[in-house]
């Protein structure tokens, strides 16, 4: 079966930390870009950050820059999310995708103010910060 499982998320306190792991089943991510999203109650989706599986480009919307990490391992094809210094605007379902189309345009697919179509698109995990 071909999809894309997220995993990792959950309950952690403000200022914590938390791993998200999006792996692939059925496919591999060669010449995939994977970008992460997520969406808050009431809010509208947004591009949180993506890598490319070519060369390991990676682009950051500009609020997670320096909290957010993104990287691969290929072999187990699986994309993480490290998230640092968590804050309670951080609370969404948090989502991967990837498409090998988009390969060349991670800063496109981070902040594209339309939905993007992907390949794949897992089907999202809650992430809640408390205070």
């Amino acid at each position: 079966e071909v999809q894309l499982v997220e995993s990792g998320g959950g309950l952690v306190q403000a200022g914590g930390s938390l791993r998200l792991s999006c792996t692939a089943s059925g496919f591999t991510f060669d010449n995939c870009a994977i970008g992460w999203f997520r969406q808050a109650p009431g809010k509208e989706p947004e591009g949180v950050a993506c890598i490319s599986a070519v060369d390991g480009f990676t682009y950051y919307r500009n609020s997670m820059k320096g909290r957010f990490t993104t990287s691969i391992d290929s072999a187990k094809k699986t994309v993480y999310l490290q998230m640092n210094n968590l804050t309670l605007e951080d609370t969404a379902v948090y989502s991967c995708a990837a498409d090998a189309s988009l390969r060349g345009a991670c800063k496109v697919v981070v902040l594209a103010t339309t939905p993007l179509r992907f390949d794949y698109r897992g089907q999202g995990i809650q992430v809640t910060v408390s205070s």
